[in-house]
């Protein structure tokens, strides 16, 4: 019973996450979902500075939800200039970043949940520091 319903949540996942990616996404999208992230992220700061884990959850929930909604936009999908996609549409470093992202997020939660609030912030560091690297290496900041 535990594998069958195992089966049908992964592939309402994938169903959910093939929707999402077919409708296509544009550069107001990723403008909302960056200012999703920096909200996010200010409200983690927020509840590490006043010692209250109920905003940090909050806080790494809209990160962790939002993050895996960044992808390349359909303008630089549909790049006939070769170089050009390759330059914009690096999927596998955008996918590890977003991974890395969601782990130190959700070590931040814990960290802080045991009373550890110097790892947390330790976390929280690591996380802008790869909000940073994308932003650099793909954006050219």
């Amino acid at each position: 019973m535990k594998k069958q319903w195992l089966q049908v949540a992964t592939a309402l996942i994938i169903g959910s996450t093939t929707l999402v990616n077919a409708e296509g996404y544009t550069q107001a999208d990723r403008i909302a979902d960056m200012q999703k992230m920096a909200q996010a992220m200010q409200d983690i700061q927020s509840g590490l500075l006043y010692n209250n884990l109920d905003i940090i959850k909050a806080g790494t929930k809209v990160l962790k939800d939002t993050i895996i909604k960044i992808r390349p936009i359909d303008e630089e999908v549909n790049n006939k200039d070769i170089y050009e996609k390759w330059l914009n549409n690096n999927l596998k470093m955008t996918n590890k970043i977003q991974k890395k992202i969601r782990n130190k997020a959700q070590t931040l939660e814990e960290r802080f949940a045991d009373g550890d609030a110097v790892q947390a912030l330790q976390e929280y560091s690591k996380i802008i520091g790869q909000c940073m690297q994308c932003h650099v290496r793909l954006r050219k900041w």
